[in-house]
């Protein structure tokens, strides 16, 4: 564990923060149901919203509403948005038949597509009022999805940061995971741990409510996202305390997030070098030969994900890239502080966004590579710069070791594509 990791004399952690606030370009909160139905069983994910947003659900998910089994759209009408109807009646008829045909669901989300003032709807009281008649078969839960309140990754933050509330009470000291992974990326996560001889290991979201797990003055936990600062926070009002640590992005974060939490639990040297040794080449191997295109180009990050710190951090010390503007919707120093510590002082720190602005920022710097959103790709393509979509960063598993030369993978991509373009040009 004592592997010695050289922190800059000067780090972007006291960089002052460009902060912007005009018109962004992100996806909204509700993107981030498509990951997370998925992960969790038994749950569905009912959005009170527009036809649009059963739209957006449907080109983000790639099929039809309720084709997938557990998410739908309860279609809000002129009327109701007008406040010319009782939609808290026609609610609860709604989630009286989903539930009458879907007997498996024990977790309900309602999910507000628009602040209660828009919607004319308060989705907490009725899930309380949902609560007490559909208990204790089901339990409804809300959060917001509202595209005017969050970029989309919050929406994994706000649903997660909804069950900490009811979460059962424990006296027993347990490692808490904190973040939906790709299974498997999540089993070789938990395999790690174990092999170490930490335990128990309990993860939040559970596959099912029965194993959803318990919280309080002896659980310590980790995030395994860095855009999960309201759940951080509900989980240390039940008690709990965070474990800081650089995220698991590439061979350095995943060996620092590892050590962090070894350390809690009294591992020893031995055991840790025993444990991560070899993952830990395997890693350094894959990254060295993912990021031959890397080294040496400059890259901008506009905000849209809220993982832009920590991958700032692995490519300009782990793929020898330069970084020059680093943009994060909303910068949380208590989860990214230990990556900003590991990044040297140079590049601009911005939070928020002011689209045009940024964009001016980008053409004067012509960087090599431009990570940023779908509807921005496109035109900075056009214009002869080459891009990388953020969202696709937060689809692909990329957390961990044996994802880490994949992670470098996703940006030489569009590096070696935009070379090969060049070339045929030139033929």
């Amino acid at each position: 564990m004592n592997t010695p990791v050289h922190i800059p004399a000067t780090s972007c952690r006291d960089t002052p923060i460009l902060k912007e606030r005009g018109q962004r370009e992100v996806f909204c909160g509700l993107t981030g149901i498509i990951w997370l139905h998925r992960k969790m069983q038994d749950a569905f994910f009912l959005v009170v919203g527009s036809r649009t947003c059963a739209h957006l659900l449907q080109s983000a998910a790639g099929v039809m509403i309720f084709a997938e089994p557990r998410f739908g759209t309860a279609i809000l009408e002129e009327t109701d948005l007008a406040g010319l109807a009782d939609a808290n009646d026609e609610l609860d008829r709604e989630v009286g038949r989903l539930l009458s045909r879907r007997p498996d669901i024990k977790q309900l989300f309602l999910v507000g597509s628009c602040p209660s003032e828009v919607i004319k709807l308060d989705l907490a009281r009725a899930a309380q009022r949902l609560t007490q008649i559909h208990a204790p078969h089901v339990r409804v839960l809300n959060y917001s999805g509202s595209g005017i309140e969050t970029t989309f990754t919050q929406g994994e933050d706000a649903c997660l940061a909804s069950m900490v509330p009811v979460l059962p009470g424990t006296e027993a000291r347990e490692l808490l995971l904190v973040g939906a992974l790709p299974d498997v990326v999540e089993d070789q996560a938990v395999g790690l741990l174990k092999k170490m001889g930490i335990g128990p290991i309990r993860v939040l979201p559970a596959p099912r409510s029965s194993d959803a797990p318990g919280v309080g003055p002896n659980t310590v936990f980790a995030c395994l996202q860095p855009f999960l600062g309201d759940t951080a926070a509900a989980l240390e009002r039940r008690g709990a305390r965070m474990i800081s640590a650089p995220f698991p992005f590439g061979e350095e974060g995943t060996t620092l997030w590892l050590r962090a939490i070894a350390k809690e639990f009294g591992v020893d040297d031995a055991t840790f070098e025993a444990v991560t040794a070899a993952p830990r080449a395997r890693a350094r191997t894959a990254i060295a030969n993912a990021s031959e295109h890397l080294r040496g180009k400059t890259i901008f990050f506009m905000p849209d994900s809220q993982l832009e710190i920590p991958l700032a951090r692995f490519l300009t010390r782990e793929c020898g890239m330069e970084a020059i503007e680093i943009g994060q919707p909303y910068i949380h120093k208590g989860l990214v502080g230990p990556d900003l510590d590991l990044i040297p002082a140079g590049p601009t720190i911005s939070e928020g966004q002011d689209v045009d602005k940024q964009l001016d920022r980008v053409r004067a710097a012509r960087p090599d590579l431009t990570v940023c959103g779908l509807g921005l790709a496109n035109p900075l393509e056009a214009e002869g710069l080459t891009t990388k979509w953020a969202i696709e960063l937060v689809f692909t598993p990329v957390h961990f070791y044996d994802q880490a030369g994949d992670l470098a993978g996703l940006f030489s991509r569009p590096l070696r594509r935009r070379a090969l373009l060049k070339l045929e040009e030139r033929a």
